[in-house]
């Protein structure tokens, strides 16, 4: 399979081509092209040209467009499933649930596109303002440049894709150079559509052409999911750039000693510790259980994880895939052995075998070890017990991160401390720090990032408060 690029809604080919992977087992995927440096121009030039045009179409138009691209992806999902586990090795049970979350995600812009509207405010609430009206609305904020992470090659893509075309901001997004493929093939859907020219471009490019479209003056905001040190390195770039960065974690929860449902506890956090080979920021990574708890809880949650079946990823029944590379998973076994050497237990796992790595819990680990100060991103969880929800607490916040936490309690009132206290962009409650609905403000605090996705809180990142004054009018 041969994939081409998408310069302001029109197919393109490069003249650089490159292969894309199987994690697996390295078998060639398909091959896609680096943009080059004529079409990356063209892409920037249109969407520059294309912002009032874009911003001024009708809502109708936009949100019809969003409606269609949520049919067509719905139709299509086996499709696009297949391609997400081919290219990212992530099973295809949850390469499913990723395209029914970029579904939903569409459904959620065109809805919010018919509901952007704005604010009035009545100015007379002091005496200088009798008889005036304040029409407050959000304009985009100019055109977008949309950096999306392998880890989810689809539904990251959209919530860079869907909020920005909802309130009109022209996007080139620049999809991970290892699963370039759902992204461009989601490309074929938008050029179904009649947005207007230039509103979106979809184009693979080099780490160094991308560095330079961080510095374009043409695209003032940059929306980056990715690692932490190239996201703040892009912010570092680009000070004066509205820029919003979505990074990394070490999400941590909390097993009280009052929660009675165990088993269930048990296996939502062996699930969404390895659910992508544990390459999600919000993957469960720390498990804080308290001591009244932790010697019933323990096994089983190692019974839980040595439950999650490892291999193939077509399989139907596969859980744990491959990591993205034979390298990330030599980085993941360094970090565990580090850590052993140093006196951590394990308890289940801790073995690699190419590019997989079995499903691991490890216990009584050094507080200084990466697997617990750092983002593992690999399936790897490290299980501790505490004395009391104040310890618990502390343990959650000391951490450079501060995406989300996960606390399981039947206490209404330590629920809603944890969510007072916590250093993190938001609290579960009764469940994984994993979860995340696609509607709802998402990120984090600390070095997990600024500013929030989530279909609305990105369309209110992508424009800024524009106030028209109306003098003389009856209120």
């Amino acid at each position: 399979m041969v994939t081409g690029y998408w310069v302001a809604g029109a197919a393109a080919a490069g003249e650089t081509s490159f292969e894309v992977s199987h994690p697996g087992d390295g078998s060639s995927v398909g091959t896609a092209y680096f943009a080059t440096e004529a079409d990356v121009e063209r892409a920037v030039s249109a969407a520059c040209a294309s912002v009032r045009r874009t911003a001024a179409s009708p809502a109708h138009v936009r949100a019809a467009a969003l409606e269609h691209v949520r049919t067509r992806l719905e139709e299509r999902s086996e499709e696009f499933a297949r391609l997400i586990t081919a290219e990212n090795g992530k099973p295809l049970f949850w390469a499913r649930a990723e395209v029914a979350r970029s579904v939903s995600t569409f459904r959620w812009a065109a809805e919010e596109t018919r509901r952007w509207s704005g604010d009035l405010q009545r100015l007379d609430t002091d005496p200088g303002g009798v008889n005036r009206l304040a029409l407050v609305r959000r304009p985009p904020r100019g055109a977008v440049l949309g950096i999306a992470p392998f880890n989810f090659p689809l539904n990251l893509a959209v919530h860079k894709l869907a909020p920005a075309l909802a309130v009109g901001a022209p996007i080139v997004l620049k999809p991970a150079p290892m699963t370039p493929l759902t992204a461009l093939l989601l490309g074929e859907i938008l050029a179904e559509t009649e947005l207007p020219s230039g509103a979106w471009s979809v184009l693979p490019t080099t780490d160094e052409k991308a560095a330079e479209l961080v510095g374009d003056p043409r695209l003032p905001v940059v929306s980056f999911t990715g690692s932490g040190p190239v996201g703040w390195g892009i912010k570092d770039a680009a000070p004066r750039k509205h820029v919003t960065l979505e990074l990394g974690g070490n999400a941590a929860v909390f097993v009280h000693e009052d929660w009675t449902e165990r088993d269930y506890a048990a296996e939502r956090i062996a699930t969404f510790a390895v659910y992508q080979a544990g390459q999600s920021c919000i993957s469960v990574q720390r498990v804080l259980v308290h001591r009244g708890a932790h010697d019933d809880f323990v096994p089983r949650l190692v019974r839980a994880v040595e439950s999650q079946k490892s291999g193939d990823p077509f399989d139907e029944a596969t859980r744990v895939g491959p990591l993205i590379d034979e390298e990330a998973a030599e980085r993941v076994e360094r970090w565990v052995d580090e850590a052993v050497a140093a006196g951590a237990r394990v308890l289940t796992g801790g073995v690699r075998r190419g590019s997989s790595y079995e499903p691991t819990v490890l216990t009584g680990v050094p507080d200084d070890a990466r697997v617990l100060t750092e983002e593992v991103f690999g399936p790897v969880l490290v299980v501790e017990s505490v004395d009391s929800a104040d310890e618990a607490f502390r343990r959650v916040d000391d951490s450079r991160y501060g995406l989300q936490a996960g606390i399981f309690t039947r206490d209404v009132r330590l629920a809603f401390r944890a969510s007072a206290e916590l250093e993190v962009g938001g609290v579960i409650v009764g469940d994984v720090p994993s979860f995340r609905a696609d509607q709802m403000p998402y990120g984090g605090v600390k070095e997990s990032g600024v500013g929030r996705e989530g279909v609305h809180a990105a369309m209110t990142d992508l424009t800024e408060e524009k106030v028209t004054v109306l003098a003389g009018v009856e209120v």
